[in-house]
């Protein structure tokens, strides 16, 4: 008996924009960095940053993305960062993260055909897969991300904001999609253990996920004064060089802290 999952993922179900194929006019590939869990000391999840094929960064390729290849090149790179995934990850059980552009969604069923075929065909599991939605895009109709965002958290995909506090909506975006996780924009956190404004946004920031049911990640933590005060707010998730920087086409070795996250109050106190 054919699944529901099965019908989707079949060829003849792909609309014209979502077949597989290249006609970019030009590659690319992916590096990964963790999101680390700092508590249990594991891999929470590896985010796909996309590169060139020599490991050029994001902006080379980005750059020539456009109104023309977008959805092409949204679907191109879901199914690589899967392939790229299943061939990494071996035993881990940590998620992984894609990046997906909002506008490049036409239809969220259909859309997702070529992301299922690749789980399929890469035996990557589902439920590992994480698809944060950055703020840095302008989103034209937010309806329309919002049924988005209702069908992945249908099909049992963990939803991020992406960039926090860093975009173009701010608060307004998070009122209208409610995800899985929200991922605190480096520009927040710097140099955060000396600065009582972004102390008392990031607090609010923590204290409504809290309330929400959302898990936060603090991204771009660059040194341990900035670790061991979020730390001791009481985050556990977090992303930046301070714990590893992305490798090309691998997994990095990882920091988790060291004596700081063992030595704060609150995982002393066994609280997250």
């Amino acid at each position: 008996m054919v699944t529901e999952w099965e019908r989707l993922a079949m060829p003849r179900d792909f609309c014209k924009q979502c077949q597989p194929g290249d006609g970019l006019g030009f590659d690319f590939s992916f590096a990964f960095q963790p999101i680390v869990d700092v508590m249990r000391r594991r891999v929470y999840a590896y985010e796909a940053l996309v590169r060139g094929v020599d490991g050029a960064g994001a902006l080379a390729i980005l750059s020539q993305v456009d109104a023309a290849n977008r959805y092409h090149f949204d679907q191109m790179a879901r199914v690589r960062a899967i392939e790229l995934a299943a061939r990494l990850f071996g035993d881990s059980d940590a998620l992984l993260s894609i990046n997906i552009m909002p506008n490049a969604v036409y239809d969220p069923v259909r859309c997702l055909r070529t992301t299922l075929r690749a789980a399929k065909e890469n035996e990557f599991p589902l439920e590992r897969l994480m698809f944060e939605f950055t703020e840095h895009e302008r989103v034209a109709d937010v309806a329309h991300l919002r049924r988005i965002a209702r069908h992945y958290a249908s099909c049992g995909f963990t939803t991020a904001i992406d960039d926090f506090g860093a975009g173009f909506s701010g608060l307004g975006f998070l009122a209208e999609f409610v995800p899985n996780v929200v991922k605190i924009d480096r520009e927040l956190v710097r140099d955060i253990q000396h600065d009582r404004v972004r102390q008392a946004i990031i607090g609010a920031i923590f204290s409504a996920a809290q309330d929400l049911d959302i898990t936060i990640i603090a991204e771009g933590i660059e040194t341990a004064d900035e670790f061991e005060f979020l730390v001791d707010m009481g985050i556990a998730l977090f992303q930046g060089f301070y714990f590893a920087r992305p490798a090309f086409e691998a997994l990095p070795e990882v920091n988790f802290g060291g004596p700081i996250a063992l030595g704060s109050s609150h995982y002393a106190a066994g609280r997250r």
